[in-house]
């Protein structure tokens, strides 16, 4: 394997970690890197990069960081979010991994990129019911508002800097799992 599809890998995992928080907003930063040729897309998934689809994504990711701020409407994209993060995180490993097989490719996009977002979105579901619960939803919007700056970072950080990125995500998934066992004892 070459340094170029490493990078792609972490590309693809970065911002499928990005995709748990916010699903259209790594698509859209996705999108605008293409748009400017910051990086290079999957031959496939050149759309993605087109002017079309910077605007569509653009007024998707407006619409939903501004919709999690609107009380119970939160909660009902919460319910919809960890199927769409899975397929966004799915169709944005496959847009980023270059030079494997197609088997390959696809392994990866289903397991390290749906899974990283499905993972990540289930905790960010859970982090917003638990703010819901201990403060009647007043502190909702602080867990939107670190949640959309979460996925931009990474975003931002999965496109400069892939490697680090990895890194990141690394990092999350000990905090989510270091989280869920303190809570796993509290319970038990």
């Amino acid at each position: 394997m070459n340094l170029e599809t490493l990078l792609s890998i972490c590309l693809g995992i970065g911002l499928a970690a990005s995709v748990g928080f916010r699903v259209f907003l790594p698509l859209f930063a996705l999108s605008l890197a293409a748009y400017f040729n910051v990086l290079e897309l999957n031959d496939s998934w050149q759309w993605i990069g087109s002017f079309s689809a910077l605007i569509i994504l653009g007024v998707a990711t407006f619409v939903e960081i501004f919709a999690y701020f609107i009380p119970y409407v939160d909660h009902l994209l919460d319910g919809i979010t960890v199927p769409l993060a899975a397929i966004a995180g799915t169709i944005i490993m496959l847009s980023t991994v270059m030079d494997l097989s197609p088997e390959i490719t696809w392994a990866l996009a289903i397991i390290a990129g749906g899974g990283t977002a499905v993972a990540i979105a289930g905790s960010s579901s859970a982090a917003r019911l638990t703010s819901t619960i201990s403060t009647g939803g007043l502190g909702n919007p602080i867990v939107s508002t670190v949640e959309t700056g979460t996925a931009t970072f990474m975003a931002i950080v999965s496109i400069v800097l892939p490697l680090i990125a990895f890194v990141l995500v690394i990092v999350l998934f000990f905090i989510i799992f270091r989280v869920y066992n303190k809570i796993k004892k509290s319970k038990g």
